[in-house]
């Protein structure tokens, strides 16, 4: 038993223990929180698909929309945040959240939208080399991307997209990706791999994996969208040559919301990589005097295309302050004990009929728990959505369960606990 588990305890008083000495507890209290059927707030563990609307977000978009019916055109430049510069307003922000300088980050688009045109740059396949790599249960979002982007270059996916193979346990081990990219070392352009995947939330040693796959000529792209706002990340020194991720998660930012894009610093002025261009994405200086040719700007903001859709980069910023404000040390102090207390209460009772394919070891996982349930899982889902919790449901046979640090509580999480050991010992 680790020291930190051993900290933990199945008596009800903890919970409440652990929450009045969080020193992240007034957070909750600035998200909306879902009611459940009695009126209290519901157990909301569903951030991994959707995270919580802050308080604020209302306040900052409605700014928008006073300068708008106030300025008109003119709120470009003379809107409280102006429009015209909005993005660079989040930039330091959001750097700090990934691991990046300023300058090698910008948010713009959506996140398939995003790996595409990384992708356009990034993915340059010779007949030697033009397989991509990727993890086997990746979100289906990268896979069609990727197969995609290689029938666009003439490869067949059967052949030419290779995935890394996943254990018996649910989980992958980083040998076993180290060995698949030896395997396609001469063959392989591009690695794009989920910094945690999706499915059974597991985070991969991203440092280890990129050096790796730098080191035999492979060009790394990291799909941030379960780790941004959820694990501390370092794009930057870890080396990758591009991310992206979607703000709608654990970024908190709005459905559909404004996603991000990482482009390291190394590529900042390469103008030999090709790239789908757009006016946004022009020289600031010169971008008003409408040139017919196109001249980049430096950094992440060279790959931009169309000005900015400023409600949603609105909503993004609300949240965005929130995590400056919070930092993301203390959030993954904070995550690392909550999901540590959620395993210990799970596994304080019996597991015949269940078993975690997250990893135990916390430096492998975020805030997320998969849950795979070996009969009549759906059935558990709904028990706990009639009883005000909500997570969420993976075909065939897993619940995802995501205790967020901003707004979730030990409360919620003995709450939980004991709805689905209640579900078994009731049966």
């Amino acid at each position: 038993m680790s020291n930190e588990t051993a900290r933990y305890s199945t008596d009800s008083s903890w919970a409440a223990r652990a929450d009045a000495e969080d020193p992240l507890r007034d957070f909750r209290s600035r998200f909306h929180l879902p009611p459940g059927r009695d009126g209290a707030a519901a157990v909301y563990f569903c951030g991994n698909s959707l995270g919580l609307q802050p308080k604020t977000t209302a306040r900052f978009i409605a700014e928008e929309l006073e300068d708008w019916a106030r300025l008109g055109v003119e709120g470009h430049f003379h809107a409280r945040h102006p429009w015209m510069p909005y993005h660079e307003f989040l930039a330091e922000n959001t750097a700090a959240i990934v691991g990046a300088a300023a300058e090698e980050v910008v948010v713009m688009n959506t996140l398939t939208v995003n790996l595409h045109l990384m992708m356009v740059s990034f993915y340059r396949p010779t007949s030697a080399r033009h397989k991509i790599i990727i993890e086997a249960r990746a979100f289906p979002s990268d896979q069609y991307a990727v197969a995609s982007q290689l029938r666009f270059h003439g490869y067949d996916p059967a052949d030419a997209m290779v995935e890394i193979p996943i254990g018996e346990d649910g989980r992958f081990r980083t040998d076993t990706v180290l060995e698949t990219i030896d395997r396609h070392r001469d063959t392989a352009a591009l690695l794009l791999l989920g910094g945690v995947n999706y499915y059974n939330g597991q985070l991969f040693d991203i440092g280890t994996i990129t050096a790796h796959a730098r080191k035999a000529g492979v060009t790394v792209g990291i799909d941030c969208a379960h780790a941004a706002g959820n694990v501390p990340l370092q794009l930057h020194d870890w080396d990758v040559d591009f991310a992206a991720w979607c703000s709608y998660k654990y970024l908190n930012a709005g459905p559909g919301s404004t996603a991000g894009c990482f482009v390291h610093a190394r590529h900042a002025d390469d103008s030999t990589l090709p790239r789908f261009a757009g006016w946004w994405g022009h020289d600031r200086d010169s971008r008003f005097a409408m040139p017919p040719d196109f001249v980049p700007m430096r950094g992440a903001e060279g790959w931009q295309l169309s000005n900015q859709s400023i409600l949603p980069l609105a909503a993004l910023r609300a949240s965005t302050d929130m995590f400056a404000e919070a930092g993301m040390d203390a959030l993954r102090a904070k995550s690392l004990r909550l999901t540590g207390y959620l395993e210990f209460l799970l596994h304080a009772q019996s597991r015949d009929a269940w078993h975690v394919i997250t990893p135990s070891d916390p430096a492998q996982r975020g805030c997320q728990l998969s849950l795979r349930i070996d009969r009549d899982g759906r059935a558990l889902f709904d028990h706990l959505a009639a009883n005000d919790v909500i997570c969420d449901w993976r075909e065939p046979d897993v619940i995802r369960v995501a205790p967020v640090p901003l707004y979730n509580s030990f409360a919620d999480v003995a709450r939980f606990a004991a709805l689905f050991h209640a579900y078994f010992n009731d049966r």
